[in-house]
């Protein structure tokens, strides 16, 4: 029996979003509404896999992420790239002069500043989740205020679109990974990426020596992500994300930096989503 897919947020969210392009439109999920909550259920066995954003190409990174797969031990075995389009819902018969305040999730907020800067008069609230939100909304009748997220919840909740596609830039991605505790072992012939993780010390070139294996064995870096160690002043952790045409360069590249670096940690074997 298979179980639901635990997703930060709830129906109606992005995460909502991926969890049914990447597996099915029929997906069950356990809404939760912290990464951190994800994490448990799936620990608890609740379910069998997260759906969890990564980065997104305007505000960057989501490092508390990193560090939650890290330090559970936890195995990134896909990705999605979904176009994120925020839109403004309210109740049917709200105008942008009757709404006083917007609350949504502070990554939606911080993707629509730009469009908020020519109506003053509107307060930005912070919330945990955008499709919750529109639930609220909706379910409590409450005029006044408006919420962002996707043409989905609109749908879901019964909202009006007063405004569509209100972030900043109009091309607005997010990359989200599909984690569970332990690694598919897709067949290496399958396999054309990789997330790992690594640490180094604050010495002169250590960073660019292992930026020379990559390149060395023809493995093309499309993200690396540092972060400090708290409890080792001047050591940093690295996350790098590879990719690669043969999986005997990735292995070849993969042994040379495990004698280069400290505790080398594969984070995800997995299909690269853009290839």
């Amino acid at each position: 029996m298979k179980k639901p897919i635990a997703i930060q947020g709830i129906k109606g969210s992005f995460h909502h979003e991926v969890a049914q392009r990447y597996f099915s439109d029929q997906t069950e999920v356990v809404e939760c509404m912290s990464f951190d909550s994800t994490v448990e259920s799936l620990q608890k066995a609740d379910s069998d896999f997260i759906v969890m954003a990564l980065e997104n190409s305007i505000a960057g990174s989501i490092i508390p992420n990193y560090a939650l797969i890290d330090t559970h031990n936890l195995a990134i075995i896909g990705e999605y790239y979904l176009d994120i389009q925020h839109n403004l819902l309210v109740l049917e018969g709200q105008s942008i002069s009757n709404i006083t305040e917007v609350h949504s999730h502070p990554m939606a907020l911080l993707q629509c500043k730009a469009f908020f800067k020519q109506y003053p008069h509107i307060k930005l609230v912070e919330a945990k989740d955008t499709a919750d939100v529109a639930k609220q909304i909706s379910e409590q009748n409450i005029k006044g205020i408006a919420a962002i997220a996707s043409k989905n919840a609109a749908e879901l909740y019964g909202l009006n679109i007063l405004a569509e596609s209100i972030q900043t830039i109009k091309h607005n991605e997010t990359r989200f990974v599909i984690v569970k505790r332990e690694d598919d072992n897709l067949k290496k012939d399958e396999v054309n990426k990789a997330s790992l993780k690594f640490e180094l010390d604050h010495k002169r070139g250590s960073l660019a020596a292992i930026l020379n294996v990559v390149s060395d064995c023809k493995l093309n870096l499309t993200k690396i992500q540092s972060l400090p160690k708290i409890e080792t002043p001047w050591k940093y952790a690295f996350f790098v994300d590879v990719t690669f045409g043969s999986y005997k360069d990735y292995e070849k590249a993969k042994s040379i930096i495990m004698l280069m670096a400290e505790n080398l940690k594969v984070l995800g074997e997995y299909k690269n989503a853009r290839l």
